[in-house]
């Protein structure tokens, strides 16, 4: 079996400079760290790259698909740029909060599911966009979020 340093080698090959692989193999420690980036993983990332942590935390804090800290099961991501807005994204979210008894950026209780607001889901011809575990679904209206919790909460 392959150790994550091993793993990133074979990523970092395929760029010219090292720090290019950055973005992969961030992703990957985020794979191995149950979906988020704790302290310990921008260490290794920074070993396997010849980075410093400071640099890969940086790099990672730029982007929504990096989460610096722990994430629910489930993952629920509204999209609440201009197309969106404007049929609805806040109504979305509001009814998740009403499902879900958090607002955005908590995790429900139970650790099962957590909810975030995303400046571009890129889905701008189809709002309002709602990423649940990275699969889009639109367009979202509140009437179709009960259904989407009750999913999440039956193991969906």
């Amino acid at each position: 079996m392959s150790t994550f340093y091993d793993e990133v080698q074979e990523i970092r090959a395929r760029y010219p400079e090292a720090r290019s692989a950055i973005l992969p193999a961030l992703r990957l420690a985020q794979e191995r760290h149950d979906g988020w980036l704790p302290r310990e993983a921008f260490e290794e990332v920074a070993d396997a790259l010849d980075l410093t942590p400071a640099y890969c935390r940086s790099v990672a804090s730029f982007y929504d698909m990096f989460h610096l800290e722990p994430v629910g099961r489930h993952l629920v991501e509204v999209c609440t740029n201009v197309s969106c807005a404007l049929v609805g994204a806040q109504q979305v979210v509001e009814a998740l909060e009403q499902e879900l008894g958090i607002e955005p950026g908590e995790t429900t209780a139970d650790g099962r599911i957590t909810l975030r607001l995303v400046e571009c889901a890129g889905g701008c011809g189809w709002g309002t966009v709602v990423a649940v575990d990275h699969r889009y679904r639109e367009p979202v209206r509140a009437e179709d979020v009960p259904g989407i919790v009750q999913e999440l909460r039956n193991g969906g």
